[in-house]
């Protein structure tokens, strides 16, 4: 099952909303029924939710179109409870750019609270703050008041937090990118323990912040440390080298018998002439011998717009494209012949063993 629906595709980005979005909804709903015991009421409530979340998903957009200037893509964007997610298929290789990325967020909500405030201003409909509340009182400037939060919370310095890519670039600007991040992940576990401390003896919501900041904290500066630890490492070393591949004249009875007889879950389709035509990942798979049985030709479901990575090229490339890809595998071509699978789990075991032998005094060779 899906846990996630599309809501539409805008400036060509894919917009979605998670299933547990659903529960922000009725625990909303039910709360203004419990206060008001009004229809109406309920009603109001779940349209302000719903506006905020509209802000959310602008927020994201600000992210990614910025990201975009830059020649980066967003996978998509996706509603949750907590707040909104736009999957960009890398960072920012540059500091400055990184910043801008960060800031063009909280910047949106910005411009939304300044543009309310200048309509309730010139319509002379401002009311004190003091009769609003979280649940009643004026829809826009109870609007304003969230957008602003907004800003606030996304700029406090920590992952995965804008306030923490904004600290990570300004660091960079002076400093180790590697380091940068670590400098601003400590900053950022450092407030994490803070909010939790404090959410003890306050608020347990602050409780669940604190633990979201220090895992993502954790595992920004993980993600860092591993490119850093793979670059200006050839391809071939962490390449799969024994493997399988189908005829594009193959159906899925001869993939059920691969798979049964090895560990191979991805199979590439190579032509007569040595081609790659594609992959057959094992999700494609399971999901097509479900629908049409083995009879069913492997062509109709392997997937053609997966770049290839060449030999002689980088792991840090290789990983990069297998993100950019949302794939499991890619092929590794020499000459336009394959020559190997590239996955990252084959990483992730190179770099175990890597740093195994570094340990023992020894390096792993190149491989053929």
């Amino acid at each position: 099952m899906k846990w996630q629906w599309k809501l539409g595709r805008f400036a060509g980005i894919d917009v979605y909303v998670h299933a547990t979005f659903l529960l922000l909804i009725g625990w909303v709903g039910y709360s203004h029924w419990l206060e008001h015991q009004n229809w109406g009421e309920v009603l109001n409530g779940i349209f302000f939710i719903l506006a905020l979340f509209a802000c959310v998903v602008l927020h994201e957009y600000g992210h990614a179109l910025t990201a975009r200037k830059y020649g980066i893509k967003t996978r998509d964007i996706t509603l949750y409870p907590i707040g909104g997610v736009a999957r960009l298929e890398r960072m920012p290789e540059k500091p400055v750019e990184e910043l801008w990325v960060a800031l063009m967020g909280p910047a949106v909500n910005v411009l939304i609270a300044a543009g309310l405030l200048a309509y309730l201003v010139l319509s002379q409909s401002l009311v004190p703050l003091n009769e609003l509340t979280v649940a009643s009182g004026s829809f826009l400037e109870r609007l304003i008041t969230v957008n602003i939060s907004l800003v606030l919370f996304n700029l406090i310095p920590a992952f995965p937090m804008d306030g923490g890519r904004v600290l990570r670039a300004l660091l960079a600007m002076r400093m180790d990118y590697v380091r940068a991040t670590q400098i601003a992940a400590n900053i950022g576990q450092g407030m994490a323990f803070l909010l939790g401390f404090i959410g003890l003896f306050s608020n347990p919501f602050l409780l669940f912040i604190a633990f979201f900041v220090w895992i993502g904290a954790s595992q920004e500066a993980s993600m860092v440390q591993m490119k850093n630890s793979i670059s200006g490492i050839p391809v071939t070393r962490a390449m799969l080298t024994d493997f399988k591949t189908l005829s594009p004249r193959d159906n899925l009875s001869q993939v059920v018998g691969l798979i049964l007889a090895g560990s191979q879950h991805d199979f590439p389709v190579v032509d007569a002439n040595g081609k790659v035509a594609g992959i057959l990942d094992r999700d494609s798979f399971m999901l097509a011998l479900t629908r049409h049985g083995q009879s069913a030709p492997v062509m109709e479901f392997v997937r053609r717009d997966l770049p290839e990575v060449d030999s002689y090229e980088m792991i840090e490339m290789a990983l990069m494209r297998l993100q950019e890809a949302g794939s499991k595998t890619l092929p590794v071509t020499h000459g336009g012949q394959l020559v190997g699978l590239i996955t990252a789990e084959n990483i992730t075991e190179y770099l175990m063993i890597r740093s195994a032998l570094k340990t023992a005094g020894g390096f792993p060779q190149p491989v053929g």
